[in-house]
């Protein structure tokens, strides 16, 4: 089952699981990435890095799946982009706690929350932003 499959504010477990495999395989290869690029010195400290690089991308997942669906089933409005813009700036607000940097919240929330409202309004209007091109 995909992500797109169930309506928004069903099944709200699957659509946290998904983005929260999503996030955690983006943070392993982000992490995998760093870890080439800025070796540690032990590998104790390179076991922490890409633990916390990892748990963060998750975490930002399942932040935003579990808020798309808890305010597409409060606001009984499942096909609405602003569920998708509070997912968004809620995992955003999570990444400026995580850094310990307001300006960084206050970024990520509207960076976030307008590309996933985007994505939502795209998925609506049926644009493709990947893949095949349509024949």
């Amino acid at each position: 089952m995909g992500y797109w499959d169930a309506e928004d504010g069903t099944d709200c477990l699957q659509k946290t699981w998904i983005p929260t495999k999503i996030g955690a395989a983006m943070g392993l290869v982000g992490s995998a990435y760093h870890l080439i690029i800025y070796q540690p010195e032990t590998a104790l400290q390179g076991l922490q890095r890409a633990s916390a690089a990892t748990l963060t991308m998750a975490s930002l997942g399942a932040i935003f799946g579990m808020t798309t669906c808890i305010t597409a089933q409060i606001r009984e409005k499942p096909d609405s982009p602003l569920n998708y813009f509070a997912g968004g700036c809620a995992s955003g607000v999570f990444l400026g706690v995580r850094t310990h940097n307001y300006m960084t919240g206050t970024t990520a929330c509207l960076a976030f929350g307008t590309v996933a409202a985007f994505a939502k309004i795209a998925k609506l209007e049926n644009i493709r932003i990947i893949g095949p091109p349509r024949l």
